[in-house]
């Protein structure tokens, strides 16, 4: 429907509060050192209906929460593949279905004693067991422990937990009172099982000749569609076959997380999932009623600490199960002591079947967001006292994420080689040769399986997005080359790389000319310019097979960019606005091209890059330029030379000495 001029749309202001007001906390908590997702909760608290009522209707945003948890937990179900399953599947199979087990009938017991239908017990257990995987995961990997055995257990436990929740969808009919008998109960798990091998079939044989299709047409906007489409696609086929549409985009993930392309398909969706999942938990926040908290403060608290009592005492028991240390079993009983996404989803299918936690109605509905943000906000607190718990135990203390890049610090072994062609696998082959392994990231699936073929570590997607990078390691990069990109490209790719790992040399090529500004900015070490490289090395193997003595020292480096800053003081009006340069040539570029290389100094032109010689030598072409070209200021590249000199002016420039890099 066409809006008239002027009139805004209904919808416009409070999905832009909403946004703004999670950026907004977001990044305050980001300050604080505490995980985003607390502060979109609290965000959603704030400006829901039932406090400031900045969004006063919450049908506004459920479409786009809809689509934000399934987002969320197909990105969540993409970083679960079935080999990282077989990884940790003692984890898995052995704490996450003892863990689930107990706490279903722990909470079960409880809710009978108290009065509750056992139906009822069975639902909210099914509730309380499950922990919120995407809070998890951020803080393991913020403390970097993923692979750590708390780690392995904290996650192995959630996979089974996310899994878990395909039974506890369809055995919800039956909780429901919609069905009765040991047969639907059979005929629910069968169903389960069905949908899992179908995921596995897809995932083995469907998915990936699918994907590597798509992937060869390179074009990122494609790509990005299709796996939306798998997404949503998926989520819809399953919500047909009677099982939560979130789920199902799980599942899609799952499925896409066996293709090659896994690490490409999770780089693309991630600023997409970022937002709607962003919009998703705002949702829950907006859910809370203070005033009815208010009124239930002493029911929240004792139901929080009930939740974390309980999922502590059982994590802890399933975990120790499996014989790895008392240690590290309080350290995972902590980090997973709340209530996660996927039990919104479950309490959203188990109302249409009458079911509420605890079977208290709509104040059973406000009292599960309420214990779910506060322990969810918990997390990192929680996280921390297990850690210091575990510590005391006997476990030596897990290393921060810093800690851990300083210890692979001592690792770097390896090249980046962001893209790949003739360049790139000629320096591939030339670093391989001199026993330095390369890890390679091009999107095109021919070119990376070309680099594979000649065994090289191959990643697919770009080198700029979060999740190819961590596929990358990151840690054990010790030099990155740019070599198949264009000059903007390869300048956007080395102002994130270089912000990602500052202080790792990065060295660039661009296809076309390269812009020195913007690399110079982004601290490249050296940059390759492809028609000079070219040039040079051609002239110095025609001299050598003719024979011809090329006498004098070459210099300066023309891979080295150069930026002369003079002193402040300096009374030449002509230093304004000077740029970095890349040197034209390693000697007096004129001379050069005449197949001359006798001269007696040489001098940089701070403006272009030309290098020419001086007004001692035969030709004096620094000055010639100079007056050619209309750039008055020149440095010396002389050793021990920082000066610079105007030829309009006749006045020589002093550097600023107060900067690094001057010329």
């Amino acid at each position: 429907m066409m809006l008239a001029a002027g009139e805004t749309p209904v919808y416009l202001g409070p999905i832009v509060a909403l946004l703004v007001a999670a950026g907004l906390i977001g990044a305050l908590f980001v300050r604080l050192k505490v995980v985003p997702i607390v502060g979109f909760l609290l965000a959603g608290v704030l400006i829901g209906p039932h406090q400031l009522g900045v969004v006063a209707d919450e049908s506004q945003v459920e479409a786009a929460a809809e689509i934000g948890v399934m987002l969320l937990l197909f990105t969540i179900g993409v970083e679960f593949s079935i080999a990282r399953l077989a990884r940790i599947k003692k984890f898995v199979l052995g704490g996450g279905t003892v863990q689930v087990l107990l706490t279903t009938a722990v909470v079960t017991v409880l809710c009978v004693l108290f009065g509750v239908d056992w139906r009822v017990g069975v639902f909210t257990g099914f509730l309380v067991a499950l922990s919120s995987t995407a809070i998890v995961l951020k803080v393991v990997a913020a403390k970097g422990i993923t692979q750590q055995p708390v780690g392995q257990a904290s996650v192995g436990t959630l996979i089974l937990q996310d899994l878990a929740i395909i039974v506890m969808v369809l055995l919800i009919p039956i909780l429901g009172g919609q069905s009765e008998g040991v047969w639907d109960i059979v005929q629910a798990l069968g169903t389960a099982v069905l949908v899992l091998t179908a995921v596995i079939v897809i995932a083995r044989k469907v998915m990936p000749p699918l994907l590597e299709r798509v992937a060869r047409l390179c074009s990122p906007e494609i790509f990005l569609l299709s796996i939306v489409a798998i997404a949503l696609g998926v989520a819809y086929l399953t919500s047909l076959a009677g099982v939560s549409d979130a789920l199902g985009a799980f599942l899609a993930g799952m499925v896409l997380s066996e293709s090659r392309h896994s690490a490409h398909a999770l780089s693309e969706v991630m600023p997409l999932q970022m937002i709607f999942s962003a919009v998703f938990f705002v949702s829950i926040g907006m859910m809370l009623d203070l005033a009815v908290l208010a009124q239930l403060w002493w029911m929240v608290l004792l139901a929080a600490l009930a939740v974390v009592v309980i999922k502590v005492a059982t994590t802890y028991t399933a975990v120790s199960v499996l014989r790895v240390g008392a240690p590290t079993a309080v350290g995972a009983a902590f980090l997973l002591a709340q209530i996660g996404e996927f039990s919104f989803v479950l309490q959203q299918v188990g109302a249409e079947y009458g079911l509420s936690p605890a079977g208290l109605g709509a104040d059973g509905d406000q009292l599960l967001v309420a214990v779910t943000v506060v322990l969810m906000t918990a997390t990192p607190a929680l996280g921390a006292l297990g850690e210091r718990i575990a510590k005391r135990m006997g476990q030596r203390p897990a290393p921060t994420g810093n800690q851990g890049s300083q210890e692979h610090s001592d690792a770097r072994d390896r090249v980046l080689v962001s893209g790949w062609g003739p360049v790139a696998r000629n320096l591939a082959a030339y670093l391989r040769s001199n026993n330095v392994p390369v890890t390679v990231t091009t999107l095109n699936p021919d070119l990376a399986a070309q680099a594979e073929a000649e065994g090289h570590t191959v990643v697919r997607g770009e080198s700029t997005k979060t999740s190819v990078l961590h596929e990358i390691d990151m840690d054990r990069v010790k030099l990155i080359a740019i070599t198949e990109h264009t000059a903007e490209e390869a300048t956007h790719t080395a102002h994130i790389l270089n912000g990602v790992a500052p202080g790792i040399p990065i060295v660039v090529r661009p296809l076309d000319a390269p812009d020195v500004p913007g690399l110079y900015e982004a601290h490249a070490a050296r940059v390759v310019d492809t028609q000079r490289a070219v040039t040079e090395p051609l002239g110095r193997a025609v001299l050598d097979l003719l024979g011809i003595d090329r006498a004098g020292e070459y210099r300066p480096d023309p891979t080295v960019m150069s930026l002369f800053a003079p002193d402040p003081g300096s009374s030449c009006a002509h230093t304004e606005g000077l740029q970095p340069v890349l040197p034209k040539s390693p000697g007096c570029t004129e001379c050069l091209r005449r197949g001359r290389h006798e001269w007696a100094d040489l001098r940089l032109c701070a403006g272009c890059g030309f290098v020419g010689c001086c007004d001692n030598s035969p030709g004096a072409h620094a000055r010639a330029h100079a007056e050619d070209s209309g750039h008055p200021i020149v440095t010396s590249v002389e050793p021990g030379e920082s000066w610079g000199w105007c030829y309009l002016d006749s006045v020589t420039i002093e550097p600023d000495r107060s900067e690094a890099g001057g010329a």
